[in-house]
């Protein structure tokens, strides 16, 4: 039986018009600008920054991003003060972790089968294998590196001084962080569950934070605990203070990825979904920084978690 001309044109009408609301939405989550708390504001520091995943300082000046391309195509840019560009490491597979120490730079590669590295002078230095590896973490002493894989991933640590090289955990499961805060917690990120662990030398590793939507990235400061989140859409930057209170500090964002401090209250987030770098900053003035002052009293050294010196880049 053949549809009436005007219950065929009532459909496609209806068609075009779920077609037409699906595309706006999705315009809306890309476009809708990024919102940021009351004390706080942004602007874009750097724009064209292919994926941007990982921040760090250069040891001779300006800032290091990696853009997170595959297949050989990622690279590591140099930001420059003057506002120039270079590429400082060409050829890498989904470039992720960066972390400025002992005068040089260490980076991973998210990728399989592919090494821990080490740029200092112009060379890069492999340091060891790893599979899909992310987050980094340096202390000095030691280097960890932990992997993004589905049920068998691993958090390595190596020790500079000898090269030794042991699997602190393995059968881990999108694991994308690991930072470790002034109280000497060591905490990391199960991005799919959602959690944040404490690692614990009994190997038990408690679930600290729950309930959150793809964390990723980690860093502790003196204002608290800050985790952004691997989502495409509607992605937040999150901070928990020392009081364990839960602050959404930017919201509206598109797979933001690594958080590298500056100074003044300033910090830089690579949003990888939207190929730039942004510069948040805290108002002054505003009731978050009297809360942060207040924070700084005599019992803040009990309560706030912190990065020791040299952490993070």
């Amino acid at each position: 039986m053949i549809m009436p001309l005007r219950l065929l044109r009532n459909t496609l009408l209806a068609v075009a018009a779920l077609v037409a609301a699906a595309l706006t939405f999705f315009a809306w989550q890309y476009f809708f600008p990024v919102q940021a708390a009351s004390g706080w504001s942004y602007r874009v520091a750097y724009d064209s920054v292919q994926k941007a995943a990982g921040l760090a300082r250069a040891p001779g000046g300006g800032i290091l991003v990696s853009q997170e391309l595959q297949d050989g195509r990622g690279n590591i840019l140099l930001m420059q003060p003057d506002g120039g560009r270079e590429v400082v490491v060409d050829g890498l597979s989904k470039p992720d972790g960066l972390i400025a120490t002992r005068g040089g730079l260490v980076f991973s590669q998210e990728w399989s089968d592919k090494p821990v590295s080490f740029l200092q002078g112009g060379l890069v230095s492999e340091l060891f294998e790893g599979d899909k590896v992310q987050g980094l973490w340096d202390d000095g002493h030691y280097l960890y590196a932990i992997e993004d894989r589905k049920g068998d991933g691993r958090l390595w640590r190596y020790r500079w001084d000898d090269r030794e090289l042991s699997v602190v955990r393995d059968n881990l499961s999108e694991t994308e962080s690991i930072t470790r805060c002034a109280d000497g917690r060591m905490l990391y990120s199960e991005k799919e569950a959602g959690v944040i662990r404490e690692l614990r030398e009994d190997g038990r590793d408690p679930v600290v934070l729950d309930g959150l939507r793809n964390p990723t990235f980690l860093l502790c400061d003196e204002q608290g605990l800050w985790i952004s989140e691997d989502s495409t859409h509607r992605a937040r930057l999150l901070l928990v203070d020392a009081r364990g209170e839960q602050t959404t500090v930017l919201s509206f964002l598109k797979a933001p990825q690594a958080i590298l401090p500056l100074d003044n209250g300033r910090y830089l987030i690579a949003e990888g979904g939207r190929d730039r770098v942004l510069e948040l900053s805290l108002v002054k003035d505003e009731p978050t920084h009297r809360l942060l002052d207040d924070l700084r009293g005599e019992d803040a050294d009990d309560r706030v978690l912190d990065v020791p010196e040299g952490a993070g880049g």
